[in-house]
């Protein structure tokens, strides 16, 4: 444990005065994924307290379009803490950021706890635990000197570049479209920059739910009731400059938008 609570006191100390992370020290790198969760658990710890609660949280790599742009083949897990979550129309300070990113995301809000049965979790499972859907902007932040020299338990232990999101309105389940005929574009400053649909996540977002509910069954965790779940971006991630305005349209879902003020 002592090991786990020294790597999330370096992330800890990045996230809060925005000091990008060059390297670990070597003797503190997470080994593995299963390393990365626990000292990702640890560093949900440190950062609470000035974050807020745990409300969610987010799923990297569900797309074939980040699994090659980050070079991760599978499915990742991150927290989503109460500051973070804002609602659509807002603007945020770009320097509040080492250097912020955002990603085109359809939202899911729980209606019900997710309790584990002694079977893996299904697509169908979960899709009756969904109250709504939001569209949602994922924000990400590249904490790093250099990302691409960070592997997965690493960027797993800083919460897989979370830094927050904004929902637009909420879609009930019943009143929602096929999600996988759901079009999702980023539009940066007017111009689109991604285009991808609900079909592109895991084969369907309710996949990717699945995924992460049994993840957590595996870490004695579960899914509640409240909590927001980002299921994974339908593009790839659109890094900013400030000033940019951001406008995510998820066709069925509505869009939302956010500004980045200087």
């Amino acid at each position: 444990m002592e090991k786990y609570l020294a790597i999330a006191e370096i992330l800890a100390y990045v996230r809060h005065n925005r000091t990008p992370l060059a390297v670990l020290p070597p003797d503190v790198v997470p080994h593995d994924e299963a390393d990365g969760y626990r000292v990702q658990d640890a560093l949900h710890n440190l950062l609470s307290p000035d974050f807020g609660l745990q409300v969610g949280y987010k799923i990297g790599c569900t797309s074939a379009v980040m699994q090659q742009y980050l070079g991760i083949s599978h499915p990742c897990a991150g927290g989503l803490y109460m500051s973070g979550v804002h609602a659509a129309g807002t603007s945020l300070r770009y320097n509040d950021y080492v250097h912020v990113g955002v990603e085109c995301e359809i939202a899911v809000q729980l209606a019900s706890d997710l309790m584990p049965s002694g079977e893996p979790f299904t697509a169908d499972d979960v899709a009756t635990a969904i109250d709504a859907y939001h569209p949602a902007i994922e924000i990400v932040d590249d904490r790093y000197a250099d990302w691409r020299s960070m592997d997965a338990p690493t960027l797993i232990a800083d919460d897989f570049f979370a830094a927050g999101c904004v929902l637009g309105a909420p879609v009930a389940r019943g009143k929602a479209p096929d999600l996988l005929s759901v079009i999702g574009r980023a539009v940066v400053n007017g111009m689109e920059v991604g285009r991808g649909n609900g079909a592109d996540v895991l084969g369907h977002p309710h996949h990717a739910l699945a995924w992460l509910a049994n993840h957590l069954a595996a870490r004695d965790k579960i899914l509640r009731a409240g909590e927001f779940v980002l299921t994974g971006s339908l593009v790839q991630t659109a890094w900013l400059n400030a000033g940019d305005h951001v406008r995510m349209e998820l066709l069925g879902l509505g869009s939302v938008e956010v500004d980045f003020k200087s």
